[in-house]
């Protein structure tokens, strides 16, 4: 491309493009809704978190590194649980799950969402206890559903007539009676990825409500006996910032509740409304308050269960991503720096796909920033990209950095607390990075770096 058509690319990038791709006024400028509360610029370009340093941070546990603002992490527990007073909140552990993680949503009052015998594992080791936990999963095994009974967990989500007859069948054996929410198919299309979209009617989750099946379930569990129906569940996706999609969801889920009622005469008590709200990854991003969610869902829940003459069913929400997401990020090293015939700037760092899938998986969007130094240099279209043999391996697709970033400088991108520890590979035989929870001036590993013997360990060829 010659000198003059790549100008003109970059000016059009800068000056239509999305919001995050026009060139900042001050490429060392901090966009406060993209980082941990305690994050911040000193007056020598470089980044801290919770009263310390990432250059120190780097050098004492290398990159690349996850780092949590647990300050951050415990404030979005507290506002949560205090904006949804008289609701239950529970943390969705397939977010970020670790004992430490499990700790403190336990200490901050929430109860905690796992969908896998192996979650729940954790969540045990931790010391949650077993009444605060409720399983998921559209395909629970014989197992998985034995031990969530021998441990007494507090509700099950169920998801499908096969693990009904299942799980029916094993608390008969067991002489237990475990409480179950039915999850509900509400054929919302919620405006996020398709992946991420879960209430429409062609996908794997739960009972169709528009085809019967909802209703049916409910009629068997109830003609049974065994289980303990508490309420009806729906989830409508992830990274959802309009709440017109929760509203007619729980409509649609109250409408059900009082067929319920005058099919069967015993309305649900509960209505969890899942989770899935939107956080901040570039300056597009807009998300709404946890106190402005709880008022606009409790107002919804109210007034339709009031023009149902139905009594007001017990609100659950399940924040995963909005709880931990903006509470962490990532610092890499940069690597390499290729500029490729003026069009736009490879900075290559120590990740990539392996430590965030969530860019080729899901087309998703980040922001990224030089966290060792201050720069003058004017900024410069760059991509970040990983370490991995993928032409997809990209961490950030369009960012402006400054025009001088070179090797060793250390790359942090924000908003990578859920789904990027929580999904890490060993892709290239790569070891998934340290988690790092930083508060008052000090440093605590969490879940520590993968090593080459970790990865050997497993193969017994």
């Amino acid at each position: 491309m010659r000198a003059h058509e790549a100008g003109a690319l970059h000016a059009d990038l800068g000056s239509r493009g999305p919001a995050w791709l026009r060139t900042p006024a001050d490429v060392n400028a901090l966009v406060p809704q993209l980082w941990p509360r305690t994050v911040h610029r000193g007056r020598d370009g470089a980044l801290s978190v919770g009263g310390l340093r990432v250059v120190d941070l780097a050098r004492e546990f290398g990159t690349p590194v996850y780092l949590l603002d647990e300050h951050d992490f415990r404030s979005r527990c507290r506002e949560f649980r205090d904006a949804f007073r008289g609701a239950d909140v529970c943390y969705a552990g397939k977010a970020f799950l670790a004992k430490a993680i499990v700790r403190i949503v336990a200490a901050e009052g929430l109860g905690l969402d796992v969908c896998t015998g192996g979650e729940l594992a954790a969540a045990l080791a931790a010391g949650m206890p077993p009444e605060r936990i409720g399983l998921h999963g559209n395909n629970k095994s014989a197992a998985e559903l034995a031990r969530a009974l021998d441990v007494g967990v507090g509700r099950i989500i169920v998801d499908s007539f096969d693990e009904i007859t299942r799980l029916t069948a094993l608390a008969r054996s067991q002489g237990v009676r475990p409480r179950v929410l039915v999850r509900v198919t509400v054929g919302v299309e919620a405006h996020t990825h398709e992946y991420i979209a879960t209430a429409h009617e062609d996908q794997k989750f739960g009972f169709s409500l528009a085809g019967g099946a909802a209703a049916a379930a409910v009629a068997r569990i109830l003609a049974e006996d065994v289980l303990e129906l508490r309420g009806l569940h729906s989830h409508i996706g992830s990274q959802i910032f309009d709440t017109a999609a929760f509203e007619l969801s729980a409509r649609r889920v109250l409408g059900l509740a009082a067929a319920i009622r005058e099919a069967h005469g015993v309305p649900p008590q509960e209505l969890d409304l899942g989770g899935g709200f939107g956080i901040a990854y570039t300056t597009q991003d807009d998300p709404t308050s946890p106190a402005d969610l709880a008022a606009s869902l409790a107002k919804i829940v109210e007034q339709e269960s009031a023009a149902l003459r139905l009594p007001v069913p017990r609100l659950t929400i399940e924040p995963g991503r909005a709880i931990v997401g903006p509470a962490m990020f990532t610092l890499y090293e940069v690597g390499t720096v290729k500029d490729v015939d003026g069009i736009r700037t490879y900075v290559s760092v120590d990740g990539g796909m392996s430590d965030n899938i969530r860019t080729a998986l899901y087309d998703a969007n980040y922001s990224a920033t030089v966290a060792s130094r201050a720069s003058d240099a004017p900024a410069a279209l760059a991509r970040v990209v990983g370490r991995h043999c993928e032409a997809g391996d990209i961490v950030v697709k369009d960012e402006f950095l400054p025009g001088d970033v070179r090797p060793g400088d250390l790359l942090a991108v924000p908003g990578t607390g859920a789904y990027c520890r929580s999904m890490a590979s060993n892709y290239n035989h790569v070891p998934r990075p340290p988690v790092v929870a930083v508060r008052d001036g000090q440093a605590r590993v969490i879940v520590r770096r993968e090593t080459e013997e970790d990865l050997l360990a497993l193969d017994v060829g």
